[in-house]
C-alpha cells in the first residue's frame, strides 16, 4: 500500500479547475519528483495534500487513512511535513526557536533533544548560529533552516517545495544531498522542483503536471529528453 495514495482529485478555485482527476502514488521510502512550469497546478496540489485546499471530488489518503477533510495540524501530527516554497522562516526569532517551533507535536516534543542533534548534524552552519535570528542567516542557511524545522516534527513523510530557487549551484548541491540523506534515513519524500534535470537525476519515481493534469508517469531513467518536453511544455 503507498504511504500516499491520490485518486481522481479535482481541485477548484471558484469556477476555474486547477487539477483534473490527478492520480498520484508516493511508496514509503521513495524518493518521488513532481514536476511542471508555473500555474501547472504542483502548488493547488501540495495544499490540498497538507489539507489547505479542500477536493470537489476525489480521494487523499496518506498511510491508509483518507485526509482529505482534516486540518492541516491533524496532518502534521500523523507524520507529515512541508518546507514551504520561499522559506518561510520566524526572521525576528533565533535558529533555535525556529527549530523548536517545529516540534510541536507530542511525539516530537519528547525527542527534541535528539532532534536538534541531528539537524545539526546535517546542517553543521546552524549549530554555530543557535542564537542568531534569521535576519541575520544567508539565503542558504535559511533554507536549512526551513528543512530542519520541519524535521523537528519528525515526520515519516517529507514535502520539498522549491528548496533551491534563488540558490548558488554550490548551496543548492548541498541542500540536494541533505535531501537524499533524510530519504536514506527513512523518511519518504516528495520534490517539487522546476530544475527538471537535477530533480530526474535523485527520483525513484516522477510525475509531471501540466494544466491540472498528470502528463507524464513512471522511472525517470526510462525518460527521454522528448517526452519530457512534450509533458512539460505540451510541445
Amino acid at each position: 500500500m503507498p504511504l500516499l495514495e491520490i485518486r481522481d482529485l479535482d481541485v477548484f478555485y471558484g469556477e476555474f479547475q486547477a487539477l483534473r482527476k490527478v492520480e498520484m502514488d508516493v511508496e514509503k521510502r521513495q524518493i518521488v519528483s513532481l514536476m511542471g512550469a508555473n500555474s501547472a497546478g504542483k502548488s493547488t496540489l501540495l495544499k490540498t495534500i497538507s489539507g489547505i485546499l479542500k477536493p470537489s471530488a476525489g480521494t487523499v489518503k496518506f498511510d491508509g487513512i483518507r485526509i482529505d477533510c482534516k486540518e492541516p495540524h491533524d496532518i502534521v501530527d500523523m507524520g507529515m511535513a512541508l518546507v514551504p516554497e520561499g522559506r518561510k522562516i520566524f526572521s525576528s526569532l533565533t535558529v533555535r526557536q525556529n527549530l523548536l517551533i517545529g516540534s510541536y507535536r507530542s511525539k516530537a516534543r519528547k525527542k527534541r533533544r535528539d532532534t536538534l542533534e541531528t539537524v545539526f548534524n546535517l546542517f553543521p552552519a546552524l549549530k554555530g548560529r543557535i542564537n542568531q535570528k534569521g535576519t541575520e542567516l544567508s539565503g542558504g542557511e535559511q533554507q536549512m533552516l526551513s528543512i530542519g524545522r520541519a524535521l523537528m516534527s519528525t515526520p515519516c513523510f517529507i514535502i520539498f517545495d522549491e528548496i533551491s530557487l534563488g540558490l548558488s549551484p554550490i548551496v543548492v548541491k548541498e541542500l540536494y544531498r541533505a535531501v537524499k540523506r533524510i530519504n536514506r534515513e527513512g523518511t519518504t519524500t516528495v520534490l517539487v522542483e522546476q530544475d527538471v534535470k537535477r530533480s530526474l537525476k535523485v527520483a525513484d519515481y516522477a510525475y509531471i503536471l501540466q494544466e491540472g493534469r498528470i502528463t507524464l508517469k513512471g522511472n525517470p531513467r526510462y525518460f527521454t529528453e522528448e517526452t519530457v518536453n512534450k509533458a512539460y511544455f505540451g510541445i
